[in-house]
């Protein structure tokens, strides 16, 4: 059965690296950000961003399609759309696996 532990949030990574590397933690804090800026940037920019041993953040562009409302059956059009999909790495997934 699966189970939630909790969340790692930016203020957690900040943390982590200001006990880490002895940064303050504001300077940590602007670190993450700093971090996840140049992500974001990227992919504003349709560049899909791979953080090795992590997993890849990819960008796919779907088509419009055909959709139907579950309820009614009815038929509706799906525009065009741009998705985020994140791709765990192979090291990754070993480590999670053994959880």
């Amino acid at each position: 059965m699966m189970r939630s532990v909790g969340t790692l949030t930016r203020a957690d990574l900040a943390e982590t690296i200001n006990r880490k590397m002895g940064f303050s933690r504001a300077e940590s804090l602007d670190l993450v950000e700093a971090i996840l800026d140049k992500m974001t940037a990227a992919l504003e920019k349709g560049e899909n961003v791979k953080v090795s041993g992590f997993g890849s953040f990819v960008l796919r562009d779907k088509n419009e399609r055909v959709g139907r409302n579950p309820k009614t059956g009815i038929e509706v059009p799906i525009t065009p759309r741009r998705v985020l999909t994140f791709r765990a790495s192979q090291l990754l997934k070993e480590k999670i696996s053994k959880g």
